[in-house]
């Protein structure tokens, strides 16, 4: 009987010895097991929705996360039967450096990992039994930080076409739980997440702008200058002074770094030139409202363009295109690209504030001399109407036809044997239709890349506006400065078009269709901040209220979890 009783509690004694061992990782060798286990059960048990809170973070990655795990038989990836692996520091040390790309640390559970961490390596010191549970927590949070900052690398924190109707982004993808796996096994973290960077120079030369512009913040930034009469050469003075120091912060005068002058010399009237092509100014070496203006905009404020525009790199397909046309709306500026060099650059006229050009990317695959302008309804109404009521003449002036119906049968219509008084937008059964010649809108060319915003290039009579600085007056399309450059450009491979040929399908007034022999990508960009081939930083005005949109959204610590990572 006593024999029984023993052996009872011998048993007894061994299923407790058992469960702790669970509890408080008594074996070295089975603590990997345990946390497979309790990885499982986490997972398993996170509810519909998916939903992991640890500490004061919430894991994100409600999609990958559960997917890598089941993939690896739910074995821990960060750490093993010793605890956490070597390369938890290398993620730590990227995640640190988030701010590099103009990304937020603390969005990819900085503070709690490190504070987890530090639980497990004060345990380890002391030569104690690490707690299954904790490392439960380490490896959730530290998958959960890779998977969400490599989905921000790769595709931006930001979903634009969210915040934004009239941008549409064509952003990278990639198996980012296949790259973990492979990140882990390899230890190669920092590789990985690198790999995921945009590959374009643009990208890079604007983060090391960001370096630069932080680096000037750190030194105080710079001092604003007092408003007061227009400062040119010859002038003296305070203000004259905090100019200079105001031009030698960003390297736009490069001398004087030590005992500044209070004379406006021939040297600084250059560097205000150099200043004000940098931000789109008129380039007249005075420094008037305007210039002083742009002057004293915080260098803070300077860091948030910087890294809103890094965002919209990541929003950018992987490949631009080894030639390709770049439209910069903000800068009011078209440029053929081939192998990453500017081999055609003209003015442009884009979009107004309430008929603003759209952001996308599309191919460009035909252009039509001597286009017909189909006069849209609500420009009809709008624009062409009102002219019609004050002045009776102006279609036969401007050689607009109306017409009744859309397709190629569509009838001619007089317009004197309209009421034009009793149409209005209830009411309008007729189309306006614009002829080919010198009076045309489009011009003599149109360049034809078809989207669902009906946005396209064409030329323009109205040469006027591209004598301007700022150049948003069109009607949502692009008027480009040089357009039978670019069709020469763009028509090159095929010898039939020459120059000569060009200009005579011109002078010809019909209208002429032509596909490329080679369609280019075109892509219509948003950039208030960049830098160029020089390393030149570029700021320019956000004249639609999109730089807002895209900091307000970044300074939200996520979107929703499916956009935040998303698998191939």
């Amino acid at each position: 009987m006593l024999k029984n009783i023993s052996r009872f509690f011998v048993v007894i004694t061994l299923l407790w010895s058992s469960m702790c061992s669970i509890c408080l990782g008594v074996f070295p060798q089975e603590l990997s097991g345990q946390v497979r286990e309790l990885i499982r059960n986490r997972i398993e048990y996170s509810g519909i929705p998916f939903k992991i809170i640890i500490g004061k973070e919430v894991i994100y990655s409600t999609t990958l996360l559960p997917v890598f795990y089941e993939k690896r038989g739910y074995d821990p990836a960060w750490g093993g039967n010793y605890g956490p692996f070597s390369f938890v520091d290398s993620l730590l040390a990227e995640i640190k450096e988030a701010n590099l790309e103009g990304l937020s640390a603390v969005d990819y559970h900085l503070d709690e990992i490190q504070s987890t961490l530090r639980k497990i390596r004060r345990t380890q010191q002391k030569q104690h039994r690490l707690n299954p549970y904790i490392l439960v927590d380490l490896d959730l949070l530290l998958t959960d930080a890779f998977l969400i900052y490599a989905s921000h690398l790769l595709a931006g924190k930001v979903n634009p076409e969210i915040i934004d109707a009239e941008w549409i982004a064509y952003r990278r993808e990639a198996d980012l739980a296949q790259l973990l796996e492979s990140a882990v096994e390899t230890g190669q973290i920092e590789k990985a997440l690198k790999s995921l960077l945009p590959p374009q120079p643009g990208y890079k030369r604007l983060r090391d702008a960001l370096a630069r512009y932080r680096w000037i913040v750190s030194k105080g930034g710079w001092k604003p200058i007092p408003e007061g009469p227009p400062m040119k050469s010859g002038d003296q003075g305070t203000r004259v002074v905090l100019l200079c120091e105001r031009l030698l912060a960003t390297d736009d005068l490069t001398s004087m770094k030590t005992d500044i002058p209070d004379l406006y010399s021939n040297e600084v009237e250059r560097a205000v030139r150099r200043f004000q092509e940098r931000h789109g100014l008129e380039i007249t070496g005075v420094v008037d409202s305007v210039t002083l203006a742009e002057l004293n905009v915080p260098a803070d404020e300077r860091i948030r363009q910087i890294e809103l525009n890094m965002e919209r790199w990541r929003w950018l397909p992987q490949h631009l295109g080894q030639r390709h046309i770049l439209i910069n709306i903000a800068n009011f500026k078209l440029d053929v690209v081939e192998n990453e060099q500017v081999i055609l650059t003209m003015l442009a006229v884009v979009g107004n504030q309430f008929r603003r050009t759209p952001v996308f990317s599309d191919m460009l695959t035909y252009l039509v001399f001597n286009p017909y302008w189909n006069i849209t309804p609500n420009m009809a109404i709008q624009d062409i109407l009102p002219q019609v009521l004050k002045d009776p003449t102006y279609l036969e002036n401007q050689r607009i036809k109306v017409l009744q119906g859309w397709g190629a049968d569509a009838s001619e219509v007089d317009p004197n044997s309209i009421d034009w008084a009793i149409v209005d937008r209830n009411n309008f059964p007729y189309r306006f239709r614009q002829e080919p010649g010198p009076l045309n809108a489009l011009g003599r060319i149109k360049f034809m890349f078809p989207n669902k915003f009906n946005v396209y290039l064409h030329d323009t009579p109205s040469r006027g506006f591209f004598l301007k600085s700022r150049r948003d007056f069109s009607s949502g399309c692009i008027r480009i400065e040089r357009p039978v450059e670019l069709a020469e450009y763009l028509l090159r491979e095929d010898p039939k078009w020459t120059k000569k040929e060009i200009l005579a399908t011109i002078e010809s007034s019909k209208e002429t269709t032509v596909k490329l022999p080679l369609a280019i990508p075109i892509h219509l960009l948003y950039w208030t901040a960049w830098a160029d081939d020089y390393g030149m930083i570029h700021f320019r005005n956000d004249i639609y209220g999109r730089d807002k949109l895209v900091y307000e959204a970044l300074l939200k610590k996520y979107t929703n979890s499916v956009d935040v990572v998303r698998e191939k």
